[in-house]
């Protein structure tokens, strides 16, 4: 500092100027040296440690990469499985709704077929007995006529018609006639 007061002073009375911004010859050349040693040293000793930092981690970040695109493509891998079994899954439950379907239309068909064999059944079932019931009541009716008109024909005869076989033959006749009459009319 003293030196750049004297340079100040010196300066008005018309001497050498001192720069202050520029220095002298013999600073440069020890700073030239003093960084040549620096950065020999920096390049020896520093710069391979730190490469060797760095190269571990480019090492690290590739090994992650490559894990991540592992793991990636085994994800891709799962997800395709899935897929497939998803749809297959799909598949077999619409087949199953379809059996299912087939199987309640078959089971109607049986149920509508068994039903009309029962009505079937019930009807003819029902016409015999209908049948029999009026085979039944015209053999009562017969006989009950019969006899009506056996007594009815006694009374007006005179006579006893009590021998059976005059008296089926007489009943016989009366209900032919009688149903003569009936289908002529109808």
């Amino acid at each position: 500092m003293g030196a750049f007061i004297a340079a100040e002073a010196g300066h008005g009375e018309g001497e050498s100027t001192f720069n202050p911004i520029l220095p002298t010859n013999y600073d440069l050349l020890w700073s030239f040296l003093l960084f040549l040693v620096i950065v020999v040293v920096f390049m020896y000793y520093a710069l391979p440690k730190i490469q060797k930092v760095l190269d571990e981690r480019a090492e690290l970040i590739q090994g992650g990469i490559t894990k991540a695109e592992q793991a990636q493509a085994e994800a891709a891998a799962a997800l395709d499985e899935y897929t497939a079994q998803l749809r297959e899954a799909r598949a077999e439950a619409a087949k199953i709704r379809e059996d299912a379907r087939h199987e309640a239309a078959q089971i109607v068909a049986d149920g509508r077929e068994k039903a009309v064999r029962d009505a079937e059944r019930i009807a003819e079932a029902s016409s015999k007995t209908i049948d029999a019931e009026r085979q039944q009541a015209v053999v009562s009716l017969r006989a009950e006529i019969g006899s009506l008109a056996t007594e009815l024909a006694s009374k007006i005869v005179g006579e006893s018609l009590a021998d059976d076989a005059r008296q089926q033959r007489l009943i016989d006749t009366f209900l032919d006639d009688l149903e003569s009459e009936t289908k002529a009319k109808g």
